[in-house]
């Protein structure tokens, strides 16, 4: 997090709210629970919900793919009833969903009451859950992610834009929603990738529709001109070993499971410092992929990043020989330490 001004506060989050839609929506074609090609019918009480619409018919049987189109681009809430209740029978069970996928990515001010956002006591989000959010569609399901940059929807013989301003201004925005209602005034947000660099700026209760995108337009340059990420180490690259006792093998190789990048100010690469921080006494049986450390990245003294460094390889207890040779090592390190 690179800026941010009151990010946990709660607060209405409008049509923001039809990203989680989007996320469980994406979750359940992953986990072949729908595909896309999925006939959804439109029921009374879709057809028939208030707000933003992308004008389906009722009765109408409507392919799921094209009302994720119509969720991001027309920001319909007809579209987000009708896909809630495919996925989840109803929209309150739906919403339940909602609520148990933002627990899972450890959105601790977000509530749902719908799919849509329309104002409802007890509705809410912050502007931090809501990047949290955007991250993980962005992570999570980048072979959807391409209808997020869509400028247009045509149906039902009606043509809509895409309400992201920043979609049509700058060609390195490529998402992702708007939101607005009287309570939550005008929300966006919007993500871009310059320089191999992405960043995520969340807009929440500004004045107007034109001032969501200057804010937004602004939070992006200003991130872009004064931050460059950089690549620490790569995964799966050894960067440390442990001493294993009591294994077949005197050291276990280390390494990080994902890329380790940073994002930094401009000019202050000289005082980043990364640390290697190792489990002591490790004993084995060592298993693959099990955290045996950590990698502390520092900056002017302070911590920016955690990671954790975990085992390359299996090793089994060893011997006799081998683990009483160890036993009488432990014991005079405990002496002598």
């Amino acid at each position: 997090i690179i800026a941010q001004k009151a990010m946990d506060k709660r607060m209405p989050p409008a049509s923001l709210t039809k990203l989680m839609t989007l996320y469980v929506t994406s979750s359940a074609i992953a986990n072949g629970q729908a595909r896309l090609t999925d006939k959804v019918r439109i029921s009374k009480s879709a057809w028939h919900r208030g707000g933003s619409r992308m004008f389906l018919k009722l009765g109408s049987r409507v392919p799921l793919k094209d009302l994720i189109e119509g969720i991001i681009v027309a920001s319909g809430n007809d579209a987000c009833v009708a896909t809630a209740q495919y996925i989840a029978g109803n929209e309150s069970s739906f919403a339940a969903l909602m609520n148990l996928n933002a627990k899972k990515l450890g959105m601790i001010n977000t509530h749902y009451i719908d799919s849509t956002g329309l104002p409802k006591p007890g509705h809410y989000s912050s502007a931090h859950d809501i990047a949290i959010l955007t991250r993980a569609i962005i992570n999570q399901f980048p072979q959807d992610y391409h209808w997020y940059k869509q400028k247009w929807i045509k149906y039902n013989g009606i043509r809509q834009p895409n309400r992201n301003r920043l979609l049509w201004r700058d060609p390195s925005v490529d998402g992702l929603k708007t939101g607005h209602t009287r309570a939550a005034g005008y929300c966006l947000v919007a993500s871009a990738v310059r320089n191999g660099t992405r960043l995520i700026s969340v807009v929440m209760g500004t004045p107007s529709d034109s001032a969501r995108a200057n804010d937004s337009d602004a939070l992006l340059n200003w991130g872009f001109r004064f931050y460059k990420t950089y690549r620490l180490f790569n995964a799966n690259q050894t960067i440390g070993k442990t001493r294993t006792w009591l294994g077949q093998q005197k050291y276990t190789p280390l390494a990080l499971q994902l890329d380790l990048f940073v994002t930094i100010p401009i000019g202050s690469y000289s005082r980043l410092k990364a640390n290697i921080e190792l489990t002591p006494n490790v004993k084995a049986p060592i298993k693959k992929g099990q955290p045996y450390g950590q990698v502390l990245v520092t900056l002017n003294g302070k911590i920016i990043d955690k990671c954790p460094l975990v085992a390359q390889i299996d090793d089994p207890e060893g011997g006799l020989l081998t683990r009483m040779t160890d036993h009488i090592a432990l014991l005079f390190r405990s002496w002598f330490s």
